[in-house]
């Protein structure tokens, strides 16, 4: 129930929120309806030397969490090392759909 009262407990934090998510949703939605052989950024990282990119990419993550995250002290999700591994595994995601991406894409 305490969900639903939100609004009225805290307006502001509720308002800001409730912004970012239009924002976001209008940005997916440029890009969604945009055209599909756009130039600039989008067909240089699709392109051959996206792979390489990418592929390098993914080599400096594995070795930057890969051995940063086994010199840190293990002391559980419960902690910033667990932040830290939380941000790995997501941004190793997204580097390897933009790896996937681009060799597919080719």
């Amino acid at each position: 129930m305490q969900l639903f009262t939100v609004i009225f407990e805290r307006p502001v934090e509720f308002g800001i929120s409730t912004l970012v998510v239009a924002v976001m949703i209008l940005v997916m939605l440029k890009a969604a309806m945009s055209a599909e052989h756009r130039a600039g950024w989008v067909s240089r990282i699709t392109g051959p030397n996206g792979k390489w990119f990418f592929g390098l990419l993914f080599v400096a993550w594995a070795l930057v969490f890969g051995i940063g995250l086994q010199l840190v002290p293990h002391e559980g999700a419960n902690s910033p090392y667990g932040g830290l591994g939380l941000i790995a595994m997501f941004s190793g995601f997204f580097i390897m759909m933009g790896f996937l991406w681009a060799v597919i894409g080719e």
